[in-house]
């Protein structure tokens, strides 16, 4: 069954304005005040108070949202949109908008991702805002942080950076946007950690290896953990190695994640001097469990003895066996 056939035949007759609003990537309050200021809302109404959307209303929507894209002021685009046979306007210089079967498109490689990523997607081009927070924290709510990140979240990042190398330097504005609100969306939902902090021999470390800035897979295993009620200490981006010693030093981490993009930034001297080290008291010492995170541990880079787990389920199982309780745990000398 098509889209449209579940618009059709589901919920009444057609979409909610919150169904709509998450499918275009635009704040529910937007497509109201579409409706109110352009005359954009549904051609039919129904009984009750709630408004149903059939698939030529959310077309109309979806053209409207693709000409803001180009730069349009909305109320030109919304008298095209109304229209249906304007001609549409050239994008603004330097932007060049992709057409298919008479519709303007982001240009983004999606394939057959989630819908939500589309919403993400336009949401971030337009630079809403509002519109990114509210749907990154509706996908995060309905699957859970561990789905969102891997089918939505993660997909969109991939797409729009995709979009940024292929364009010559263009969208980098989109592609930084779209990680602070990802950014932000992590840190609303993950818990508050306790008061006292975890114990020596429960906490998690997690860091960036010096001279690497991509945080963002660490605050998402971060706010996992954390909804899990595991102690976990960030540390960031490129922090330094005298820094990073101390800090396992200070804290007695039962596991330590270090995360490198690059294979340029990925020391295996580092991860193995890490691995080495010990706390505790005399003739209770005890290891980390040392687990090197991201693409750039791959190949020549991979240390021989320490986990490399593929993706977020894996770093969390991973990290978990890694604390009292599991025989996996750290060493104890």
């Amino acid at each position: 069954m098509s889209e449209d056939d579940h618009l059709d035949q589901g919920r009444g007759g057609g979409l909610t304005t919150g169904e709509v609003a998450r499918r275009l990537g635009v704040a529910p309050t937007t497509v109201r005040s579409w409706d109110r200021r352009y005359g954009l809302g549904p051609d039919a109404h129904t009984g009750g108070r709630h408004r149903r959307w059939t698939p030529a209303d959310v077309a109309r929507l979806e053209r409207m949202c693709a000409l803001t894209a180009t730069g349009l002021p909305p109320a030109e685009a919304a008298r095209l949109a109304r229209t249906g046979m304007g001609a549409e306007p050239a994008p603004p210089p330097g932007r060049r908008a992709a057409r298919a079967g008479g519709r303007v498109r982001t240009g983004l490689q999606l394939g057959g991702a989630r819908q939500e990523c589309r919403g993400l997607a336009r949401a971030a081009l337009r630079l809403d805002a509002v519109a990114l927070d509210e749907l990154l924290s509706a996908a995060i709510a309905e699957h859970g942080l561990v789905t969102a990140w891997t089918e939505v979240i993660m997909p969109t990042l991939q797409a729009v950076g995709r979009k940024w190398e292929g364009s010559g330097e263009k969208y980098v504005e989109v592609e930084h946007f779209l990680s602070w609100h990802v950014s932000g969306a992590l840190r609303r939902c993950a818990p508050a950690p306790p008061a006292a902090g975890g114990r020596p021999g429960s906490t998690v470390l997690l860091a960036c290896v010096p001279g690497e800035n991509h945080t963002l897979p660490l605050e998402v295993l971060t706010a996992a953990l954390a909804e899990r009620g595991v102690p976990v200490r960030m540390f960031g981006a490129a922090l330094p190695v005298e820094a990073l010693v101390e800090a396992v030093r200070r804290t007695g981490p039962a596991a330590v994640g270090l995360w490198a993009q690059s294979r340029t930034t990925a020391s295996r001297p580092l991860a193995q001097h890490v691995a080495a080290m010990e706390w505790g008291v005399r003739g209770a010492r005890r290891q980390p469990a040392v687990l090197t995170l991201g693409p750039g541990w791959a190949g020549g880079q991979a240390v021989p003895g320490l986990p490399r787990p593929p993706g977020l389920a894996e770093a969390l199982a991973a990290l978990g066996a890694a604390r009292p309780g599991d025989p996996r745990q750290g060493v104890t000398r």
